[in-house]
């Protein structure tokens, strides 16, 4: 009976060494995986500081933010934004143009290390891409036939309307949330968009406010206008960064976070749309239910 019990706690006394081994090993393993994880977000970092370069997807086709000057030299807000941060980290900086649609993807698939084209940082995309902190306030609105408003006097009133956009912005999100045909263009230009509104092919396009009241001021001849009386869906732009890049994450929003203490976010803000975008704007700005973002 005694070599029994004996026989007993020695079963015992190896299975609680087993366990503490798995127990161990497991506590290593875990630990071994947080490191991968760490350097698999260090690893863009490193990858752009071996190159000595920062590739930045942008459209070249949104007048304040992305777009071509006079002596065709791509510039605006976000373009000169990014320029700034790749400076101040010793990078040089490289645009590649492409359509929206196409932007986030090449994100992903590691053709370009970042995107900035007046992307808003919404908790879907969230959930796919690492974002910076936000560099641009703002909301959006809506280019109308300054004849008639288009027939749109309320939200409720795109039902049935033809909404010209990207296939995969929030803002065409925005027109078929409430009943408006998107017709899709792929990376056109402005006057694509607006000269279809004027001409009754289209009825409105859905867009940030600052990018809309330029659109539509560069073509003084369309029937067309800024929607008087509409601002909705207030918004937050930032630089689309692959997910889990947390290191090159920290290093831009540091560099972003330096250009708003020292102005210079303002003053590139005030340059390229006559406002401070880079604080959030004043007065009442009405929210959209039902969205999923």
């Amino acid at each position: 009976m005694r070599k029994f019990n004996w026989y007993l706690i020695l079963i015992a006394i190896i299975a609680v060494l087993s366990a503490c081994g798995t127990t161990e090993e497991s506590e290593e393993t875990e630990k071994r995986g947080g490191n991968a994880a760490e350097e698999a977000a260090d690893e863009r970092w490193e990858q752009i500081q071996d190159a000595g370069e920062l590739v930045v997807g942008t459209s070249g086709t949104l007048i304040g933010a992305s777009f071509y000057d006079e002596d065709d030299e791509l510039t605006g807000y976000d373009v000169e934004v990014l320029r700034e941060i790749a400076a101040r980290l010793d990078l040089d900086v490289r645009f590649e143009i492409m359509g929206i649609d196409s932007m986030l993807p090449a994100v992903q698939s590691g053709r370009i290390d970042v995107a900035a084209n007046d992307i808003e940082a919404t908790d879907k995309r969230k959930e796919e891409f690492n974002f910076s902190e936000p560099y641009k306030y703002s909301y959006s609105t809506m280019a109308v036939r300054e004849s008639d408003n288009s027939g749109i006097e309320t939200l409720e009133d795109l039902e049935g309307k033809k909404a010209g956009g990207g296939a995969t912005t929030i803002y065409s999100q925005i027109a078929e949330h409430f009943g408006a045909e998107v017709i899709t263009y792929g990376n056109a230009p402005n006057e694509a968009y607006l000269s279809d509104i004027s001409n009754a092919r289209t009825d409105v396009v859905i867009n940030d406010y600052y990018l809309t009241k330029f659109g539509v001021a560069a073509f003084p001849d369309f029937d067309l206008h800024l929607h008087p009386t509409l601002k909705f869906h207030p918004t937050e732009q930032a630089v689309v960064i692959p997910k889990d890049a947390d290191q090159l994450t920290e290093e831009i929003n540091r560099t972003l976070n330096e250009m708003r203490e020292d102005g210079t976010l303002s003053e590139l803000a005030v340059k390229f749309y006559e406002e401070d975008a880079s604080v959030p704007p004043e007065g009442e700005i009405e929210e959209i239910d039902g969205l999923d973002l």
